[in-house]
């Protein structure tokens, strides 16, 4: 049995899809006001699967559905909006022990104490792509364009400022352009950091979205999908690069296609 944490977004319903066609049961935990409700649709559909509603903040029901559903391993999948941590978030017991511990309510600090206490409850968070490995991107040009060399030039000047943000759990994401920070990503999120570039810098703009330096596999792990090409698009982007072996892209060829629908430049760079 395999429990998934389900957030926002596309991701939970890839998740729970891919588990199933391999023959796991799952006990799902979706957050109200987070968690698309068609997930409740999807489960009915595939069998197997228990979807449990639980307002954001309740740590301690969410690990009383996985115990009582047997779960030992469970997946994280899906965004929860960070700004919520200033509101909108009632903390049950278990969650507040978590937080009082907090020196930083930044998002390692954050899921890394919740993913401490789900081990000691006994539940084994994996790797969120372990399901998903042929959405991981790949290295190289995956577009049917390819940069140039002034686009090139703005990627390598974007990688020395969005490695180090996301070194320090700022964000993960930058725009740049002619060699010129115009946005960086903190709470917003992608799509709202690549629109704020699109106002400010107008076209022309290139996305340099990475993981960080230790990236733990298991959460917040860089995702991107037709959503982004979208927002590129509306914003004037032309160029976005991603790390290899470390985002997941979450529409596969779709992405591509429309990536290419729009004439934007996607590079996979190469990681070690």
């Amino acid at each position: 049995m395999i429990g998934l944490i389900a957030g926002n977004g596309s991701f939970p319903f890839l998740v729970l899809r891919a588990a199933r066609q391999l023959g796991h049961d799952v006990t799902v935990v979706a957050i109200n006001g987070e968690t698309f409700p068609e997930i409740d649709t999807l489960a009915a559909e595939l069998g197997g699967t228990a979807v449990h509603w639980i307002s954001l903040g309740q740590l301690g029901k969410c690990i009383s559905a996985f115990k009582s559903a047997g779960v030992t391993r469970a997946v994280m999948a899906g965004q929860v909006k960070h700004v919520k941590v200033f509101g909108g978030v009632v903390p049950d017991m278990t969650l507040m022990k978590v937080m009082f511990k907090l020196t930083s309510k930044n998002t390692d600090a954050l899921i890394s104490a919740v993913v401490e206490v789900l081990a000691e409850s006994g539940i084994t968070l994996m790797d969120s792509t372990a399901l998903l490995s042929d959405l991981v991107a790949k290295p190289g040009v995956l577009s049917r364009k390819a940069p140039d060399e002034a686009m090139q030039k703005d990627f390598e000047f974007g990688y020395k400022m969005a490695d180090q943000i996301a070194g320090i759990d700022v964000g993960q994401t930058i725009v740049v352009k002619d060699r010129a920070v115009v946005a960086v990503e903190a709470m917003e999120g992608t799509d709202a950091t690549i629109a704020r570039a699109g106002h400010l810098g107008g076209p022309g703009t290139r996305v340099v979205k990475v993981a960080k330096p230790r990236q733990d596999m298991r959460f917040d792990v860089p995702v991107v999908g037709v959503a982004t090409i979208d927002a590129m698009r509306v914003a004037g982007a032309d160029g976005l690069t991603i790390d290899a072996g470390r985002t997941l892209i979450l529409d596969g060829d779709k992405f591509i296609e429309a990536a290419n629908a729009a004439g934007i430049v996607v590079i996979g760079r190469p990681t070690s």
